[in-house]
């Protein structure tokens, strides 16, 4: 594998002391490569997402991103830039518009020009289908067109990577796909994206590598062919028959 854009070494995250959340995770991500991070509630994806942005210290290791260690990052604010985050909640301003919303980072973190910043967030939002709700307030959207702002909020920075918690953990099911469209479309455009969900089937169809996480520890690496049709480990494969179990009551 070329040179990875990020690199988790050893990491380890505890919160007072106690138990490990993250127990020496290590692995790669490469240029242009979609991993997604699966496995039960609690096992510590989310967590791992919060530390590659310095959102939450650890207790050991590194996080690597470009060869800078985010964790002991001089200029936080700088390195943070090459990262965009998109969390389930939205986190919209509601006071401002759409438009106000996308442009407000690029605009007073990089200090782009009103015109510039505007400009291409409106072919952004025009790319997501919102061209028209620009002028709105949150409050005027649907939680999936919110989660599609809050994607374009994050392009809009230019990121090198693309982090997604559980970006429709929060959404009525009639909005889910039109949220997962717009990150297959990034996929497809060679985005560096990890990604946290649920939805088993938008995996498959996303990922590069799969990365199965339970109890603080990588308990299986695979590709997303070999996950979902012949599992290495037997944690695996009773994850996903729970999964299977749903979808034979549905039948």
């Amino acid at each position: 594998m070329a040179e990875p854009i990020l690199s988790i070494e050893h990491l380890t995250k505890s919160y007072d002391g106690k138990v490990n959340v993250l127990d020496d995770i290590s692995f790669d991500v490469a240029k242009g490569e979609v991993v997604v991070l699966l496995g039960p509630s609690g096992c510590g994806k989310s967590t791992l997402l919060r530390c590659i942005n310095a959102l939450e210290k650890v207790q050991g290791g590194k996080v690597l991103l470009q060869g800078e260690d985010v964790q002991t990052a001089k200029d936080l604010p700088a390195i943070r830039q090459k990262i965009g985050m998109v969390f389930q909640s939205y986190d919209l301003f509601p006071h401002k518009t759409i438009l106000q919303n996308i442009t407000l980072a690029p605009r007073k973190v990089q200090k782009r020009s009103k015109e510039d910043a505007e400009e291409e967030a409106m072919q952004l939002l025009e790319r997501v289908g919102l061209k028209e709700l620009a002028n709105r307030y949150p409050r005027q959207l649907s939680g999936g067109q919110k989660q599609r702002v809050a994607i374009v909020r994050a392009l809009c920075m230019h990121p090198e990577i693309l982090l997604f918690d559980e970006v429709t953990a929060a959404l009525d099911p009639e909005m889910v796909r039109e949220v997962l469209e717009v990150i297959l479309g990034l996929a497809r455009q060679k985005k560096t994206m990890l990604i946290v969900t649920h939805e088993m089937s938008f995996a498959e169809a996303v990922a590069d590598r799969v990365l199965f996480l339970d109890g603080g520890h990588i308990v299986e690496e695979n590709s997303p062919q070999g996950f979902f049709h012949s599992p290495k480990t037997e944690r695996a494969k009773q994850f996903l028959s729970t999964f299977r179990y749903e979808r034979d009551r549905e039948e």
